[in-house]
């Protein structure tokens, strides 16, 4: 089935509802996934077992190490096991270099590095409204 014939098929329009609310030219990004924060839909969070200082510090310096000698997802397993957003948000920049764009968000948003979160999030739902604006283009033919 062509996208043009799936799109005519649609329920909301079927019903006489016409388009359907999301489908605003300028969607506000944090309203679009703030329904999703509390159901975890899209980062998998752990609660870190109880680690205390010493052993949190020893930690974060073996992941250090092995994110300095190439051994990133391990690294990435003591980062988050002990929560340390530095190493996080490393590991954040390093899955963004090799384009592993989604990686990289999950790995800012546990950091928390809502700096480099948002810029993301933006280009994210830029990108949805595209296809969402090309589905349009395409049933109005």
């Amino acid at each position: 089935m062509r996208i043009k014939e799936r799109h005519r098929a649609a329920p909301a329009q079927s019903a006489g509802l016409g388009k359907a609310p999301i489908l605003k030219k300028y969607m506000d990004y944090k309203k679009a996934f703030e329904k999703f924060e509390k159901q975890n839909a899209f980062v998998k969070k752990t609660v870190p077992p109880p680690v205390d200082g010493a052993q949190k510090a020893a930690l974060n310096r073996k992941g250090n190490m092995l994110f300095n000698s190439g051994d990133i997802e391990g690294a990435r397993r003591i980062f988050l096991t002990t929560g340390y957003s530095d190493g996080l948000s490393r590991v954040g920049d390093y899955y963004k270099s090799r384009h592993r764009m989604m990686d990289a968000l999950q790995m800012y948003w546990l950091a928390p590095d809502r700096g480099k979160c948002e810029p993301m999030l933006m280009q994210l739902a830029a990108m949805l409204q595209n296809i969402i604006h090309e589905e349009e283009d395409l049933s109005d033919e």
